[in-house]
């Protein structure tokens, strides 16, 4: 069995009509994608030297074209197992927060993207491993949580 832990993913929230923070972007991945039609947040490998947090704004550029006003990492590592490869993967997860008028720039890999109210969250990520980082997004970061703080990162 192997072991990866190349892969970083970016969850993106910006505000509500009523100004608090509460919707989450997720992208469409695009016919002949990996997981064609699924509906998710960002994911990317990280490259060369990177740091997984660099990894995580690189990515957030290239699949959105977004530039975050706000940056997080979560504590929580999403773990999965996949068949092809016979890989437990390790993913660290990252919340960078936009504002309301962001504009939304795909890249070949997605077909659209869409803005869910945080109460969708918990059904509408495919993923149980990235439902579990969201429910953390939300309580320490949306939600003003004891850890906030310590989890902004500096850009």
């Amino acid at each position: 069995m192997n072991v990866r832990y190349d892969m970083v993913t970016c969850y993106v929230v910006r505000p509500d009509a009523a100004g608090q923070l509460g919707e989450f972007l997720q992208l469409r991945r695009a016919k002949g994608e990996f997981l064609e039609g699924a509906w998710g947040a960002i994911h990317g490998r990280i490259e060369g030297n990177e740091t997984a947090w660099q990894a995580a704004l690189r990515e957030l550029r290239e699949e959105a074209g977004l530039t975050p006003l706000e940056f997080y990492q979560l504590d929580t590592v999403n773990q999965f197992y996949l068949v092809a490869g016979d890989c437990v993967w390790h993913v660290p997860g990252f919340c960078a927060v936009v504002g309301r008028d962001a504009t939304v720039t795909l890249n070949e890999e997605h077909d659209d993207h869409r803005w869910i109210d945080r109460a969708r969250a918990a059904t509408d990520f495919l993923w149980p491993g990235e439902r579990r980082q969201v429910e953390e997004l939300t309580r320490e970061i949306l939600d003003n949580g004891p850890a906030k703080t310590y989890l902004h990162i500096k850009l």
